[in-house]
């Protein structure tokens, strides 16, 4: 755990995460596909996550879909070049 305390205004770093279950929205959501994460105290309260889709729209969805990852910085600076994981 880091000791540095956050610059106000400062974004926090993108998140990533997996999908490991899709049971419910097979058409919305690509098993094992990697889906950028937004922010959302609110939803995490609730069990829930806000994921951002190919659109770029966000969404939420039950948090125990999905596993975090932990990515080296080469992988997340390419994932976020990618059109469908667009930076907020």
């Amino acid at each position: 755990m880091s000791t540095k305390k956050r610059k106000p205004g400062r974004r926090p770093a993108p998140r990533f995460v997996v999908c490991v279950e899709n049971a419910e929205y097979p058409a919305s959501l690509e098993l094992h596909k990697i889906y950028r994460t937004l922010p959302d105290p609110d939803a995490a309260r609730d069990g829930d996550i806000r994921i951002v889709d190919e659109s770029g729209e966000d969404y939420l969805y039950r948090a125990d879909w999905f596993a975090a990852l932990e990515l080296p910085r080469r992988i997340k600076s390419s994932l976020l070049r990618r059109g469908q994981l667009k930076s907020a």
